[in-house]
């Protein structure tokens, strides 16, 4: 499908082909998806909802609820006010959330609707109950990324949510609490962070937290609101943490940084736990923050070490590029640095500048040689590598057509995974995250060996 792609590169200043990222609604609808009982409101058309419903049920294999504005010709034109309105009292009257989280789309934000001007008339007019909340975040489709989406509604929940706690409340927590706001990750990786961080003795408070919603068992019978999410009660105790941690500079910053300012309690921005050294370091803050690591935690650290030492032999010096969200790039590029490969492509489509400085710091001396791209698009990654060719590709399902045409092994990882399955159970983070990492690409690159093995070395062990 891609093989007429040219390997001569042209500078581009606007025109983007297979873009690496989509927009920013489809971000806070999956973080809206995190609060329990909350039905997302995408304020725009109903093709944009359906779209970004249609695409996070794709990934995630789980039916999507989300309410739309259903802009018309009209509304374009004179404004989403009696759209909202209307679609505010249909849904607490026939769906009945606890919370609405309203986004802004690009038609909404070109017209310049003023949402809090818009909720606080719902609220005159009593359409919105006692008891019940709406929320909302500008995400704008034309700027920033599904990421920026993602963030914006994260600090939205402080915004509305978040309570200073008197240090005399503190005293009379069941356990110390610790915040987390684990990035734009699945369901599966929400999980382990939890289960790491509660076993070093917290009280985890996560959010958003899509655990029990969008990876739900099968009952026989629809529930319109899964029991997973967090509730309105832990985001208005957020106060009580010791800590914020902010998994993820580009996702999670902006979040802990609003619980700072409302409820005064310290963050910790820190790299997705992907790999050992990532990890470690989300460990050694629990630990600084008064958790205990255990001798269980220890042992499965020891256990993903004497891995990448088994396999060390299959990955020295083997090139690799990774595309996909930044805060997921630069936590991969850090941890098949430390597996011994050489990353020679890597590429994001979300704008900013630290990209380029994380990854430089990343590879050190390794950077002056390879190709670092913020706000990049999959036909340059295309031509990258055929430019220069690699061993192993890392990213989202988009990744495929460059592997095939370049036959190229490849690891799906990252949002969005939309041939698989598996990625909501099974996590991508913390040490038991590592050793399916490791063993995923330890498969592809040794499937890959046996495919091109002649008979005389088509070998029975590793």
């Amino acid at each position: 499908m891609l093989n007429h792609t040219p390997t001569e590169i042209a500078e581009r200043s606007a025109l983007r082909i297979n873009p690496a990222k989509t927009c920013q609604p489809i971000g806070a609808m999956y973080a809206a998806l995190g609060i329990h009982r909350c039905l997302p409101y995408s304020h725009g058309s109903q093709g944009c909802c359906s779209y970004h419903r249609s695409h996070l049920t794709r990934h995630f294999k789980e039916p999507v609820m989300a309410a739309s504005s259903s802009f018309t010709e009209g509304a374009s034109v004179f404004g989403g006010q009696p759209n909202l309105m209307e679609g505010l009292k249909t849904v607490f009257t026939t769906y009945d959330p606890d919370v609405v989280a309203v986004h802004t789309t690009c038609l909404s934000e070109t017209i310049g609707d003023d949402i809090p001007q818009i909720v606080g008339e719902a609220k005159r007019q009593d359409i919105i109950p006692e008891g019940k909340y709406v929320i909302h975040a500008n995400t704008p489709s034309y700027v920033g990324s599904h990421v920026v989406g993602f963030s914006n509604m994260c600090t939205a929940m402080a915004t509305y949510f978040a309570q200073e706690v008197k240090p005399a409340r503190r005293r009379h927590t069941d356990a110390t609490q610790i915040n987390i706001v684990p990035g734009f990750v699945d369901p599966s990786d929400m999980r382990e962070l939890r289960r790491l961080a509660e076993a070093t003795g917290f009280k985890v408070t996560m959010f958003p937290d899509t655990s029990g919603v969008m990876d739900a068992p099968q009952t026989g019978k629809h529930i319109f609101y899964p029991d997973g999410g967090t509730t309105v009660d832990e985001l208005k105790n957020l106060g009580r943490g010791v800590a914020t941690m902010a998994l993820g500079w580009w996702a999670s910053r902006d979040a802990a940084i609003q619980v700072e300012k409302k409820a005064y309690v310290p963050r910790e921005i820190l790299d997705l736990p992907i790999g050992i050294a990532a990890t470690d370091r989300f460990m050694q803050i629990l630990k600084f923050r008064g958790g205990v690591i255990t001798p269980d935690l220890e042992r499965e650290r020891g256990q993903l070490v004497d891995l990448m030492v088994d396999t060390q032999q299959h990955f020295h010096g083997k090139k690799v590029a990774i595309f996909g969200d930044p805060d997921h790039v630069l936590a991969l590029t850090e941890y098949v640095r430390d597996l011994g490969m050489i990353p020679v492509h890597v590429l994001t489509g979300t704008p900013g500048k630290r990209f380029t400085s994380e990854a430089e710091r990343i590879l050190g001396p390794k950077a002056a040689s390879s190709n670092i791209k913020s706000e990049g698009d999959l036909f340059t990654l295309h031509q990258l590598i055929k430019n220069e060719p690699v061993d192993l590709l890392l990213g989202n399902t988009y990744g495929k057509y460059i592997a095939q045409a370049q036959d190229i092994p490849f690891v799906r990882v990252g949002w969005p995974i939309l041939d698989r399955v598996g990625h909501s159970l099974i996590p991508t983070l913390g040490y038991a995250g590592a050793v399916r990492l490791l063993t995923k690409m330890t498969d592809a690159l040794l499937d890959r060996r046996d495919r091109d093995a002649p008979d005389h070395q088509f070998e029975l062990v590793l």
